[in-house]
Order: C-alpha cells, then sequence, then structure tokens
C-alpha cells in the first residue's frame, strides 16, 4: 500500500467497524472458561466467581475495550467528517486496533506491564485522531 492508498477516509470508517467487532475478541475466552465450568443459562452473571482466572481477566478486558471503543468511534469520526485525509491518521486508527489487541492478550495472560503499555497506546492514537480532527475544523 502506498502513502496515498492510507490517506483514504474511508480508512477510517473501517477501523471503526474493525474494532467495534474487535470488541468481541476477549470474550471468546470467556465463552470457553464458561464452557469449562458449566453454563448456567438461570444465572448467567453469577458463574463470573467460579471462572478460571484468565477467563475472569477476559471478561475485564471485554468491558475495558467497550470503554476504549467509544471515545475512539468519537475521534475517528470526528476526523472522517471533517475530511482529515492524512496517512497518519490512518495510521493512528490502525495503531488503536492493535493496541487494544495486544491489550486484550496481555490482559488475560496477566501481564500488566504490556497491558498498561497497550492501553496506553490505544489511548494516544485516539487522542492524535482527535487532535488531527481539531487541526482540520
Amino acid at each position: 500500500m502506498t502513502a496515498l492508498e492510507w490517506a483514504d477516509p474511508a480508512i477510517l470508517l473501517y477501523a471503526i467497524a474493525v474494532a467495534g467487532a474487535s470488541i468481541y475478541f476477549p470474550y471468546l475466552f470467556v465463552a470457553y472458561g464458561r464452557f469449562q465450568v458449566g453454563y448456567d443459562l438461570a444465572a448467567p452473571r453469577a458463574m463470573f466467581d467460579k471462572l478460571p482466572p484468565y477467563a475472569q481477566r477476559a471478561a475485564w478486558a471485554h468491558q475495558n475495550a467497550f470503554e476504549s471503543f467509544m471515545l475512539f468511534a468519537a475521534a475517528a469520526l470526528v476526523a472522517y467528517v471533517v475530511g482529515v485525509s492524512s496517512p497518519w491518521a490512518s495510521v493512528a486508527a490502525a495503531t488503536f486496533i492493535v493496541a487494544r489487541w495486544l491489550h486484550a492478550v496481555f490482559y488475560i495472560l496477566n501481564i500488566a506491564l504490556f497491558r498498561s503499555l497497550f492501553f496506553v497506546v490505544g489511548g494516544l492514537a485516539t487522542l492524535a485522531l482527535f487532535v488531527f480532527g481539531l487541526q482540520a475544523a
């Protein structure tokens, strides 16, 4: 891909869609943990304490993904609406997605330092999109 192709503002919309779908990546591990302990349809939230530790961390990563997605989606939409067509905006959007996947992986693996590092990287990518959008407005 050339730098001009990375400057396509539509990448921001694709990034929102991919980031939204990625929210459910950690939940795959929650589902597997629920399968291991036996799924209780009568009280699905009550079984949280019975989940293996990795599945509990995956649930927390899943919840955190919802929280960070809202800011990212707003930032990417601001950049898209004001017509940001910079390769740097596309890189920021892609960086957010990669950072959030790595955040989830390190959260599930219980490696707090890297989990925190990629949380910050994702936050900085979101901030960059807001800055690009405000500069273009």
